[in-house]
């Protein structure tokens, strides 16, 4: 069925004309018989929506409260449990495939895409306390410092067995000279050794003296990431990830 036709009829049905199907076919080039079909189409199609839209549903009633509690984080289980005993009668697959669709209709909040140039940027993350075990059985747990140049991809990565300020200092001068230079700026993570957690909140953050008085000496611009936004420092955040290549190499 050509979709001009479609159209054509579901202009007619709108407008609560019947058409003449010889006129129709003869502007569209087509037979009378294939407009018949094509208006004949769209009226039964019609009347499906209008009894898809007027069914009613067991969670009517309850799609506030499942929209509610599922923006406070609740399990699709959950909230089955919780309206169950309020009096629904539906069963808990009904209540999760709401819960999907209410999901998929969320809009999710934008996030500027950072482009990089040479020389301008640099992201810094810590691999955290991963244990592993020797071929005798002992464990060792160790960091790894990550340090990326997102416009070359060049890396610079370095085993630790602390975290601590000293620590990060000495693995920003070490990845310095092994990258050739300092950028302009250098992204961190929320780490307490850069951020001073209780004088900073969710918005605004307050980098810690000591660091501050680092990064000026350096001459390079600290920028904090946004908590719960891994996309502003994607490159290390997928250096992260491929520390799992480690894992073969256990025992």
């Amino acid at each position: 069925m050509r979709n001009d036709v479609l159209e054509r009829m579901k202009h007619y049905v709108m407008e609560n004309i019947k058409p003449n199907y010889a006129a129709v076919g003869r502007q569209l080039n087509v037979d009378p018989r294939t407009v018949k079909s094509a208006y004949q189409k769209v009226l039964i199609g019609d009347d499906i929506k209008c009894k898809k839209r007027h069914r009613k549903s067991k969670l009517d009633g309850y799609k506030e409260i499942i929209e509610e509690k599922y923006t406070q984080n609740c399990t699709a289980r959950a909230i089955f449990d919780f309206i169950k005993e309020r009096g629904f009668e539906g069963k808990y697959t009904i209540v999760k495939d709401y819960c999907r669709q209410f999901k998929q209709a969320q809009i999710k909040k934008a996030t500027i895409r950072v482009e990089h140039t040479i020389g301008l940027s640099a992201q810094v993350d810590w691999k955290e306390r991963v244990t592993m075990y020797d071929r005798n059985g002992h464990p060792w747990t160790f960091s790894i410092f990550l340090y990326v140049l997102p416009y070359s991809k060049m890396k610079y990565l370095e085993l630790t067995l602390d975290q601590k300020q000293d620590t990060l200092f000495k693995c920003l001068y070490h990845a310095f000279k092994y990258t050739g230079g300092i950028p302009n700026e250098i992204w961190f993570d929320n780490m307490s050794t850069v951020v001073d957690h209780k004088m900073s909140d969710f918005h605004h953050h307050k980098f810690n003296e000591r660091f501050q008085s680092f990064s000026h000496d350096a001459n390079y611009h600290p920028v904090a990431c946004r908590p719960f936004r891994p996309q502003t420092k994607g490159c290390v955040e997928a250096l992260a990830r491929t520390m799992s290549r480690l894992k073969p190499y256990n025992h």
